[in-house]
């Protein structure tokens, strides 16, 4: 089976380095290019490539930036000119990284660790984050979010839970909803983790309002309190895991 690959890096000669690399793989297929981090998000998200090749220093957003704000979660390779960033990255359960300037050798022996792995056995990309950024900031108990032509204040412990919707996302309430012009990566690092789960690429719960979990042979699905039923990836049922005592 061919897997989709996006090239990311600020340096185009890099990117065709990349690629002429990858020529050599029947099974990889380049499906798009990206020199900053901003573009980076857009593709990933859009295209749903199976990995990715992510530069770590780029201009609009670093990669452990990107990797905060992407909904889709692909294989990571990441390449850096940078030793302090190649172990960091490493140490984030990366699939592999490739300290340049790398070798055809370095390259294809990192790559075909990659299609050994199993998607079960990708890194989990809460993992990916939070070493990236372990600091917690501080989180709000109300936000602006726009309804109309105005802002109104909520208060986001009556959020239920919010879903993608391309590059935006929709905030439900038990009254109405909103439409947040941020992508549910970005929005996701505003909430606190602590109230907010995500269990689904789309999907992010206010875990107060989880009614009831369910598991079958198709996965595991979640009822919420007004009835919503949300399905429960693979990716993220480990985080449903830990409520349960």
């Amino acid at each position: 089976m061919t897997k989709r690959v996006i090239i990311i890096d600020d340096e185009e000669a890099a990117r065709v380095l990349i690629k002429q690399y990858i020529a050599n793989f029947k099974e990889l297929e380049v499906v798009a290019e990206c020199e900053n981090g901003i573009e980076a998000v857009s593709a990933i998200n859009r295209l749903e490539p199976d990995i990715v090749f992510l530069d770590i220093q780029m201009p609009g957003l670093s990669g452990f930036q990107v990797l905060k704000q992407i909904v889709h979660i692909p294989q990571i390779i990441f390449t850096t000119a940078y030793d302090q960033f190649a172990i960091k990255a490493f140490d984030l359960n990366a699939i592999d990284y490739l300290l340049k300037p790398y070798t055809r050798q370095r390259f294809n022996q990192a790559v075909s660790k990659l299609l050994l792995q199993q998607k079960d056995h990708w890194p989990s990309i809460s993992l990916l984050t939070e070493t990236a950024n372990p600091a917690l900031p501080g989180f709000s108990e109300k936000i602006l979010v726009e309804h109309g032509n105005k802002l109104i204040s909520l208060d986001v412990n009556d959020i239920i839970y919010l879903e993608a919707v391309k590059d935006y996302t929709q905030i439900y309430t038990e009254k109405t909803k909103y439409l947040s012009s941020y992508g549910i990566g970005v929005v996701e690092q505003k909430l606190n983790p602590s109230l907010f789960m995500r269990v689904h690429r789309s999907f992010i719960i206010n875990v107060n309002f989880i009614h009831e979990v369910h598991r079958d042979v198709n996965g595991m699905h979640l009822v919420l309190k007004n009835k919503v039923v949300l399905k429960i990836s693979r990716t993220y049922a480990d985080n449903i895991k830990k409520l349960i005592y």
